[in-house]
């Protein structure tokens, strides 16, 4: 019996497995709005066998894309072309998705499929990009600091994106709170360096993630929520595992409930030794010091590796992101590996089953 390849409830709703896509930014939205690209993209994962699809960080305002090639959630009209990619997905038997995100001072930068790295110009469609704190990621424009009025409408702008998503038929909410994007860059000193009530302290650092978690819980009070965390800047003096696992208590008394570890991404100066299930570790500390579900993510590319880290206790679920990319059929390919008895092989693909 494979344990990555029961089932697990969320709220309502039920997952067929436990081994998810992560979201991927594919930097192909036009004005923020999907494409065919992306209707593919994220259907053949459902068909490949995924519990989960998790779309890519959508931005909940213009000046929150990563680039200017990135998903919204800010208009109907991008709402609106998201709906029939919803479908495709629940339509192949997967729950869908979406990663509501900022990317604080890390947005206007360039896609990396257009041989610049840095900050967009304005004069070239970029923005002005804004932060916790007037400090800029290496190589990047100098942010502004959000003032209190700003942070009101970051709160008020994730909440709109919660309902649009919901009105596409998205069925899980992911609030992206990692790799050094806008609700992260609250969270670490490195980045925070606020005298007010947003910083300093780790309940002041925290606050804004809490209030996003307050607004899309009350906007979509009855969807799932999970939220992404780098449990670690791999960085001196850097947010850590332990204030991860705090503020997952925090966020689980507030609605979240699921919590996908991720790490890094705050600063350029951070020191990784990556492998296979590097990151696994992360994971099940927070799972067993704070208590709370967990999925773990990172080169978890071979499906023993995945059913060892769900039935060792080590985390709930497993997200994989490359592997999905180089295998659509991941979940199904994983299935027939661990001898898992699966009911959604598409009957168009049976004949490679055994």
């Amino acid at each position: 019996m494979s344990t990555l390849f029961t089932p697990l409830s969320l709220r309502d709703i039920t997952l067929r497995n436990r081994l998810w896509v992560s979201p991927m930014c594919q930097y192909s939205a036009v004005d923020g709005v999907p494409q065919e690209w992306h209707h593919t993209h994220l259907a053949q994962f459902a068909s490949g066998g995924a519990g989960l699809v998790i779309a890519e960080a959508t931005a909940v305002s213009p000046e929150g894309r990563i680039s200017p090639e990135d998903t919204g959630l800010w208009t109907d009209e991008q709402r609106d072309a998201w709906t029939p990619i919803v479908a495709a997905i629940r339509a192949r038997g997967a729950v869908a998705g979406v990663q509501l995100a900022h990317a604080g001072r890390k947005a206007s930068t360039w896609s990396p499929f257009s041989g610049h790295r840095g900050s967009v110009p304005v004069g070239e469609g970029g923005w002005p990009t804004v932060a916790p704190s007037a400090i800029a990621f290496d190589g990047y424009a100098v942010p502004a600091a959000f003032d209190l009025a700003g942070i009101d409408r970051v709160v008020a702008d994730f909440a709109a994106a919660a309902r649009r998503a919901v009105s596409a038929g998205f069925e899980v909410l992911e609030i992206h709170a990692a790799h050094g994007y806008l609700l992260h860059q609250f969270l670490s000193p490195l980045s925070n360096q606020r005298d007010d009530e947003y910083g300093g302290s780790l309940e002041n650092r925290a606050r804004l993630l809490l209030r996003v978690i307050d607004a899309v819980a009350d906007a979509a009070p009855a969807v799932p929520l999970l939220v992404r965390f780098s449990a670690t800047d791999w960085a001196d003096g850097g947010w850590n595992a332990d204030e991860t696992a705090a503020v997952a208590v925090w966020a689980a008394e507030r609605g979240a409930d699921f919590f996908d570890i991720s790490s890094g991404g705050l600063v350029a100066h951070q020191r990784i030794t990556t492998g296979p299930g590097y990151q696994v570790e992360l994971a099940a500390h927070i799972r067993r010091v704070a208590g709370v579900a967990v999925s773990a993510v990172g080169m978890i590319d071979d499906p023993q590796l995945a059913e060892r880290v769900v039935a060792d206790g080590q985390a709930d679920a497993v997200m994989a992101g490359r592997e999905w990319l180089r295998d659509p059929h991941y979940g199904l390919r994983a299935a027939a590996e661990l001898g898992a008895d699966i009911d959604y092989w598409p009957k168009q693909y049976v004949r490679a089953r055994l």
